[in-house]
């Protein structure tokens, strides 16, 4: 199956009550462990990479593999940049292809979000079928080493939501309503659900043409995340729990096994981990068989 884009997978989700992880990884083990366990699941999946690890490893070895894994793939694969703030970053990964894009203004004034915004939208559309998130307010926290202090943080005016999406012609929306990158320091994190059901409603009514994006997946309890499917949230972002499970059964391992050198049984084990993991959140996000 080729590379899609996300808009017609969450607008799928959200008219049957269900959400799609965007899982970010950081490397190659990662990426298959992700891939394995949604073919298991028969679940949708969207495979995300932050600026950072896309300069790493490198824009065309991360499409390649995406798209070879998805070809002998029998489900639903979308390629994501998370948090890019650069417009011409984003430009650079659309070409070589990504099928969905962030552009990430959300720093910048309404009018400044709003015109980097459309940009790469324009150009993202005018290449054919690649979806663009966009986020208003913003989310607290650390992600793709970006740190945004929680006194910083400004959560989304439902109105100006409405204007956003209108303005921009955005595939996505990412309100910040509360959710953090990171790890929450409490056990019950406080999320504004009224203010997501309210952007919801604006935004969409009875029928989705802007789906919802909940960053800071992480941490979320499991009511919570419930809350906000049946709110209207359609992709949920994951990136410090996979990014915490690498590196504890990496060190488990190690530590468990000092004296054996064999790479390839480390990555056996993370590998194992991260599939777990994945596990968790597709049942959570009610994903099963949904491909």
């Amino acid at each position: 199956m080729s590379v899609t884009d996300a808009k017609d997978m969450l607008k799928h989700a959200a008219s049957e009550g269900f959400a799609i992880g965007a899982f970010n990884v950081t490397n190659l083990i990662q990426l298959e462990a992700v891939f394995e366990a949604h073919e298991d699941r028969s679940a949708p999946l969207i495979i995300q990479t932050s600026v950072t690890p896309s300069k790493f490893l490198g824009q065309e070895v991360i499409v390649g593999v995406v798209h070879a894994l998805a070809e002998s793939a029998v489900i639903p694969v979308c390629l994501h940049l998370d948090h890019c703030e650069n417009v011409e970053y984003c430009k650079e990964c659309a070409d070589v292809g990504w099928t969905s894009i962030m552009i990430d203004a959300s720093k910048r004034t309404f009018e400044e979000n709003i015109q980097q915004t459309r940009e790469v939208v324009d150009y993202c559309h005018a290449m054919g079928s690649i979806s663009v998130e966009g986020e208003l307010g913003t989310v607290s926290g650390v992600e793709d080493q970006i740190k945004v202090a929680e006194d910083e943080a400004q959560l989304c005016d439902p109105m100006q939501a409405l204007e956003f999406v209108e303005r921009t012609g955005v595939d996505m929306l990412a309100p910040a309503i509360g959710t953090a990158h990171g790890v929450y320091k409490t056990t019950n994190p406080k999320i504004d659900f009224d203010r997501f059901e309210r952007i919801s409603q604006v935004i969409n009514g009875s029928s989705v043409r802007t789906p919802l994006v909940v960053h800071g997946g992480t941490g979320l309890p499991r009511d919570y995340v419930q809350r906000l499917i049946e709110l209207g949230g359609s992709k949920f972002n994951v990136s410090t729990d996979l990014k915490r499970t690498l590196i504890d059964a990496t060190y488990d391992y190690i530590s468990s096994k000092r004296d054996e050198y064999n790479p390839g049984k480390v990555d056996i084990a993370v590998k194992d981990a991260v599939r777990k993991k994945v596990f968790e959140w597709i049942d959570m996000l009610g994903g099963t068989g949904k491909a």
